[in-house]
């Protein structure tokens, strides 16, 4: 262990010397041990390499900025605090999301953001910076975005969509015409179960509502239950949290609308319950508990409804 001290010691005292070849070569070792060796990133950590990377994030070289993140990544995939208690790491990080180099450095850095907000405490504080919430909305609006940097955008915003709210800065930045856009014209599996994951923790905030309404977003979420659809079950399981997530925690009128179009598709929320994950057959259950309150399933109130519904309660 003190031989790993010793080398990341070095390697730190390297990154603050005049020669761009000696921090370049000392930059690509540090990402090197902090992604192979776990036990590395700790006494990187402490060797004080956190404010020199931070800075790094603002030079105008992209393989600098590239194993900058990549190096601040790897050590917040085991120590979070050094990070977050790095005075200007945040705007940092928000630099390299708004002006990076290279598609990697913009996807390092979401993904470091994702990291941090696995920390119940850090999502008020990261949701405050609006900097960060408007670039990684930017990301996936952006049709030149690299579908790793909007995998990696999708993930930090659901993140920070977990804090109740932030739900709302992040509706008010204009991420839900991204978000929808992605789910009727991406196409591709996993960025449409990432969107949808992130539209599922907006909905439960009364801005929803207006904002989903401009984009016929029920309409979407309803069409995606479709047995039609051919929809994977996580995205299905994501639009019945999101249906649920609007009936409970939006305006009545909203949840009323919410009720009214998901009963046309009850067929696919029994899917849910009796093929989804166990959190997910929970939601399918209770909104289909919510509907048939509500109005009694568009009419179609038969014996398999009212089985589902029992052996759920």
């Amino acid at each position: 262990m003190e031989v790993k001290r010793q080398t990341a010691r070095a390697l730190v005292a390297k990154l603050s010397s005049v020669s761009e070849q000696t921090r370049t070569e000392s930059l690509c070792e540090l990402r090197l041990i902090s992604k192979n060796d776990p036990e590395s990133r700790a006494l990187i950590a402490e060797a004080g390499a956190i404010p020199y990377l931070s800075e790094i994030l603002y030079s105008p070289s992209a393989i600098a900025q590239e194993n900058a993140t990549a190096t601040l990544l790897n050590i917040s995939i085991s120590s979070r605090e050094p990070l977050m208690s790095t005075r200007g790491l945040l705007d940092a990080l928000s630099h390299a999301l708004r002006n990076p180099e290279s598609p990697s450095t913009a996807q390092s850095a979401a993904a470091t953001i994702f990291s941090l907000l696995t920390v119940d405490s850090y999502r008020p504080i990261i949701g405050s910076k609006r900097d960060i919430l408007y670039a990684l909305v930017d990301i996936i609006r952006n049709p030149s975005s690299h579908p790793r940097s909007i995998k990696d955008g999708l993930k930090a915003l659901f993140g920070i969509s977990l804090y109740p709210l932030n739900r709302a800065t992040v509706i008010e930045l204009g991420a839900v015409p991204a978000l929808f856009s992605l789910v009727v014209k991406d196409g591709r599996v996993g960025i449409v179960e990432d969107a949808t994951a992130v539209i599922a923790q907006l909905a439960g905030c009364e801005e929803a509502g207006e904002a989903f309404r401009k984009v016929s977003g029920i309409g979407v979420l309803v069409d995606l239950l479709d047995l039609s659809t051919g929809s994977s079950g996580r995205t299905k399981e994501n639009a019945v949290s999101g249906l649920l997530n609007m009936v409970q925690c939006g305006k009545e009128e909203d949840g009323e609308y919410v009720k009214e179009m998901a009963a046309i598709v009850c067929n696919g929320i029994v899917d849910v319950v009796e093929n989804g994950s166990s959190k997910g057959k929970k939601k399918a259950a209770e909104l289909l508990k919510l509907i048939d309150a509500g109005s009694g399933l568009n009419g179609v109130h038969d014996m398999q409804f009212d089985n589902v519904i029992t052996q759920s309660s």
